[in-house]
Parts: C-alpha cells; sequence; structure tokens
C-alpha cells in the first residue's frame, strides 16, 4: 500500500475490543471471528478505539484520531496501525474517551462527519482534555471556514521557503 493505514481490529467479548468509532474505511478483511482489518486513503482521518479488560475491570482504554499519512510524510507509530498515522489526539482512560465521545456525538449532531472536521479541533480537545481542561464546541462556522480553507491555494511564499529548505 502506498500512503494510508491499515488498522487491526480485535473483538474477544469482554476482554478485548479495538474498533473504529468514525472514518471512511476503503476496505475490510476479516481474518477470523473475532479479528478483521480496516484501510484507509491517504489523507483519510479516523478515530480508533482500544479498550481491554482483565479480571478486576477494565486494564486499558484509550482512544486515538489520526490521520492516515499520505506517501513520503511522517508518521507516528500506533500499535494495531499500519504503518501509523498523524496523531491529531490520543487520550487514555475511560472518562477521557467518553467525553471523546460525547464530543464525537455533538459534532454528528451538527450533520458534520467527524472524519470532515478540522484536524486542528481535535488537537484542540487533545490539549485541553490532556490538562483537564473543557475543550470548546465545534461549529458549524468554524466548519465551514475549514472548508474554504481548504479550496484556498497555498500561499507562494510558503511554497518558496519549503522547496528552499528542502533543497538545501
Amino acid at each position: 500500500m502506498s500512503g494510508g493505514a491499515t488498522v487491526e481490529l480485535v473483538w474477544i467479548e469482554k476482554r478485548i475490543e479495538h474498533w473504529i468509532r468514525f472514518g471512511r474505511i476503503v476496505r475490510t478483511t476479516i481474518q477470523t471471528r473475532s479479528r478483521s482489518t480496516a484501510a484507509f486513503d491517504p489523507g483519510a482521518v479516523f478515530a480508533f478505539v482500544r479498550w481491554q479488560a482483565n479480571d478486576f475491570g477494565t486494564a486499558v482504554s484509550r482512544i486515538d484520531i489520526l490521520r492516515a499519512p499520505r506517501p513520503g510524510e511522517p508518521y507516528a507509530t500506533v500499535p494495531n496501525v499500519i504503518p501509523g498515522g498523524d496523531s491529531l489526539l490520543r487520550l487514555p482512560g475511560w472518562p477521557k474517551v467518553e467525553r471523546v465521545f460525547q464530543i464525537v456525538d455533538a459534532i454528528e449532531a451538527l450533520g458534520i462527519d467527524p472524519a470532515d472536521a478540522a484536524p486542528d479541533y481535535w488537537r484542540h480537545v487533545h490539549n485541553r482534555l490532556s490538562a483537564g481542561l473543557e475543550p470548546r464546541g465545534y461549529t458549524a462556522v468554524q466548519h465551514r471556514a475549514w472548508l474554504l480553507r481548504q479550496t484556498c491555494p497555498p500561499d507562494p511564499q510558503t511554497l518558496r521557503a519549503a522547496s528552499a529548505e528542502s533543497a538545501s
């Protein structure tokens, strides 16, 4: 695969659960009753949830919101994600995971697919929840600004500076 990401999903009831909360899956491969993979195109944003229990209750709960890497882009490694992704949000602990679910639900209530939300918003949510603060809500106005920003051509000065850096 050139670019993109593949996520290994596991579902062993009441023991290990790995699932996708949102994102546009382009291909699913079922390996066994409890294991499958989900593939994402380069640049796709998705939420990957990992939960694991032991004899005493929840042992691990984590949510990662990632952007699948494009060819040649750097990425962070994440367990069960091949090769990895651009980390927009990474939070451990069920209370924080549950709060992210509430934020995702609020975005969906606006009629917006969370995979289309501004990546900067997910970084904002990560930073605020990591610091124990409440993140600002995502708005339709903020989403429209993000969509309009995507239609603008890159700044020529930024392109010249980037090409000068890569040449040296």
